[in-house]
């Protein structure tokens, strides 16, 4: 389904999986989901079974599946669009639309005064005297003229066409056609669902040119580099239609055996247990000879230690990376080289940082040295020295097996936009006290075991120690990371006032809650994107969580440069072929790790297994875990 977050980003917060809501009563009456059976799952030569670590909270597109949910998702659904390797590829479609190609274009339209339109800070607005407003042709500020209120102006509009293959069919042999898009688009837009408002809103038109033909028009003035995304996973309309969308989430055939497109179709699911699906007959690829596996079951374990019991009995062919065999690693790749699994490491666009507490909610009102927390962070080299004394190469070694990597900056080094030329910064104590020093700390009582003290440290009283509070969750990995960084700060004399706390708690709303309410100095949490698009914005001033936008926001630090904003807004605002595209990507990066509003301290790994004799798994670090499961394949099968 729809999922492109170009600005809108989420934190990555591991919840437990929600029950399917009751059917509502008066609501027409669904298929039945099968009752729970104590019959065995069949092991034959032509199954094949993934265990999750999780089972699915619905599967219902827009019922915001879990990642469980949508590894299944995965096998009854084929795409529309797989992303491999940062690159966008076809599947449902018959290729990827491109200003080269000609389904992409540019036209000139007039926006007439109180129409809709995107001002030049990309905001939604009608248009009015004395807006800033990028007219036709203009992809940044310097050309931005004040609109004058009397005649309309001209505007760029984005038209990109969407052509899908003739030959989809869904699982119960209907047709698929741009209708399935289009009514997939309707029920994204209802207020009942749970789906990205951004593009919707900057959507002005999304209709059918004909029976396999769509055409997305953006609001005037919205460049948006990934247009060529713009598409709405179809869904049966010849179903779902019978149903209000509110009705939708609770509905069997909408939320628990969802018809689709792809290599299988849902046979049962026995709540707590297991889902099995079986070869779609009706697959588009049938014809090559796929899916390899007549039948695909999905079993529920959610403890890493059984799962890896069950793989090497070999209930378990699959184990996907919703299970979390971070604390398995070494024992994995032992298993590798003795022959029995294949072990997968890869990592992706989800990093664990280290949150600096630059601007307290606190300080909204103005910041008052006598009342306020101590404005420890104002200066640069406090951040970066804090940076060169964290000893993140030991906990990658340590923690993490080796197996990923310290970054950067906030995209990762195999990203087609990542900035080569920026240096990274290395565990260097001796550096790392030479910048505490320029920024006014100082080892007074010449004791290393005990905490720097501020002698001319910007909007600190002098004499505070550098004493930082530290707040993560009681994770495991997250106790074994703040040991080893704990140690390293402190032959830099930072001491550390560590605090463990549930999920629920640190992640709490604001004004009250730790990350969101910006209340803390030292933060550990991860942040992942649900796509490929560089996130910049994960730390523009609008991200910042506030009252005014109800504490939600990627932006925990409540960083704010009125620069960083600008490069990333017109990166975002230009498309990848345009001349300063790559130009404005790397100057928000480089702005980045310049200031550090928090830092990066490893890219999350993705880890899953297969048995031995399984053949053509491809586990991606931009992609579905399953997204080839129609080539995946065992034993015997693998010669086919």
């Amino acid at each position: 389904m729809k999922n492109k977050l170009p600005l809108v980003l989420c934190i990555l917060i591991l919840m437990t999986a929600c029950l399917t809501p009751p059917l509502q009563a008066g609501t027409p009456t669904p298929p039945a989901t099968p009752l729970p059976t104590s019959t065995p799952i069949p092991e034959t030569p032509d199954s094949l079974t993934v265990c999750l670590g999780q089972e699915p909270n619905t599967l219902y597109p827009f019922g915001g599946p879990n990642d469980a949910a949508r590894s299944v998702l995965a096998a009854i659904y084929d795409g529309p669009i797989d992303t491999i390797g940062y690159e966008y590829q076809p599947v449902i479609l018959t290729r990827i639309p491109s200003i080269e190609n000609g389904e992409a274009q540019i036209v000139k339209t007039q926006v007439q005064s109180g129409g809709q339109m995107i001002d030049a800070d990309g905001n939604l607005v009608s248009l009015k005297e004395g807006l800033q407003v990028r007219p036709a042709g203009c992809r940044n500020d310097d050309c931005a003229i004040t609109y004058s209120g009397t005649s309309p102006i001209e505007m760029d509009q984005m038209v990109v066409t969407f052509r899908m293959r003739p030959d989809i069919t869904w699982a119960d042999g209907t047709p698929l056609t741009a209708d399935d898009s289009i009514y997939a688009f309707e029920l994204a837009s209802d207020p009942a669902t749970i789906a990205n408002s951004f593009l919707i809103e900057r959507t002005q038109t999304y209709e059918a040119a004909d029976e396999k033909t769509l055409q997305w028009w953006g609001i005037p003035g919205f460049i948006d580099p990934a247009f060529f995304t713009n598409f709405w996973a179809p869904v049966p309309k010849h179903l779902w239609s019978q149903f209000p969308a509110a009705q939708l989430p609770t509905v069997d055939i909408a939320s628990r055996a969802p018809l689709g497109w792809g290599a299988f179709m849902l046979e049962e699911w026995v709540a707590g247990d297991h889902i099995t699906l079986t070869k779609n007959p009706y697959y588009f690829r049938a014809v090559d000879g796929y899916p390899k596996m007549d039948r695909l079951t999905f079993r529920f374990i959610p403890d890493p230690e059984t799962a890896l019991s069950e793989l090497v009995a070999g209930r378990c062919d699959i184990l996907d990376p919703t299970i979390n065999l971070d604390n398995q690693a070494g024992l994995l790749k032992e298993m590798q080289t003795a022959g029995e699994a294949n072990a997968f490491f890869t990592t992706g666009m989800s990093m664990e940082w280290l949150g600096l507490g630059l601007v307290p909610a606190s300080y909204d009102n103005g910041y008052q040295i006598e009342l306020d927390r101590q404005d420890i962070f104002a200066d640069q080299h406090t951040r970066q020295g804090i940076a060169s004394c964290l000893d993140r190469q030991s906990v990658v070694d340590t923690v993490l097996s080796g197996l990923t990597t310290v970054p950067t900056t906030y995209i990762p080094v195999d990203h087609p936009l990542y900035d080569t030329n920026i240096e990274p910064i290395p565990y260097d104590p001796q550096v790392g006290l030479s910048l505490l020093q320029l920024a006014g700390w100082s080892d007074t009582d010449k004791d290393p075991s005990t905490p720097l003290r501020a002698i001319s440290v910007k909007n600190v009283a002098f004499n505070t120690p550098l004493v930082l509070n530290y707040y993560t969750t009681t994770a495991t990995q997250r106790r074994q990371v703040v040991e080893i960084l704990q140690t390293s700060l402190a032959e830099c004399g930072i001491e550390l006032n560590v605090q463990y706390f549930t999920q629920n708690d640190l992640y709490a709303s604001g004004p009250n809650g730790f990350l969101f309410g910006r209340n803390f100095d030292l933060a550990e949490y991860a942040l992942g994107v649900g796509g490929i698009e560089p996130p910049c914005g994960w730390f523009t001033t609008a991200e910042i969580p506030t009252a005014a936008n109800l504490w939600s926001g990627t932006n925990l630090s409540g960083y704010s440069n009125g620069a960083y904003d600008t490069a990333c807004f017109s990166s975002q605002q230009m498309l990848p072929e345009d001349a300063d595209y790559i130009t404005f990507q790397r100057r928000t990066q480089n702005m980045f790790s310049t200031d550090l509003p928090a830092i990066p301290l490893y890219y999350r790994l993705r880890i899953a297994a297969t048995g031995p004799d399984i053949c053509g798994f491809d586990f991606d670090p931009t992609a579905n875990p399953l997204w080839n499961i129609e080539s995946i394949a065992r034993g015997d099968e693998c010669k086919n």
